[in-house]
């Protein structure tokens, strides 16, 4: 056996310790990318049931308006379960309260329907909350209580 081959079979072959760590920290930058990408997702995804909610109440107030000329705060006369908003509605990622104003000589009756988000959907902090108004209009609110209307509701 000549030196030159002596040496080869002395040399092991495989990965040094360096190399197995930087595969190492760049795998894990990759899951944490994917993970908060889908997080995020999720939690997006979510946001249908608070619209899907709040516009479903809106309807149901209308509905009750039409034949008792009043809109009313009780989840029962609206179809729900429940004794007194706020009740959880959805997959229970969102609080929904009704708000009425009973109507006044010379002023008319209102509502304000708005979905809270409840546990993890609470760190959506782009859509906070939405909220409908007996006049039909929508509006979202961030985190920071600034209008994410646009942004939101499309």
């Amino acid at each position: 056996m000549n030196a030159h081959a002596a040496k080869r079979m002395g040399r092991t072959r495989g990965f040094t310790l360096i190399e197995l760590m930087v595969t190492v920290v760049v795998g894990a930058i990759l899951v944490t990318i994917a993970v908060t990408t889908y997080t995020n997702q999720v939690r997006k995804s979510r946001r249908t049931d608070a619209k899907s909610a709040v516009l479903d109440l809106a309807g149901r107030e209308e509905r009750n308006y039409s034949t008792s000329n009043t809109y009313v705060a009780v989840p029962a006369s609206l179809g729900y379960t429940g004794a007194a908003f706020p009740i959880v509605v959805g997959n229970g990622y969102y609080n929904v309260n009704v708000a009425v104003v009973a109507a006044a000589p010379g002023v008319p009756a209102t509502f304000t329907i708005t979905a809270s988000p409840i546990g993890d959907q609470a760190n959506d902090t782009k859509c906070a909350s939405f909220t409908v108004t007996d006049q039909g209009v929508q509006s979202a609110l961030d985190s920071g209580g600034a209008d994410a209307t646009t942004d939101c509701w499309r």
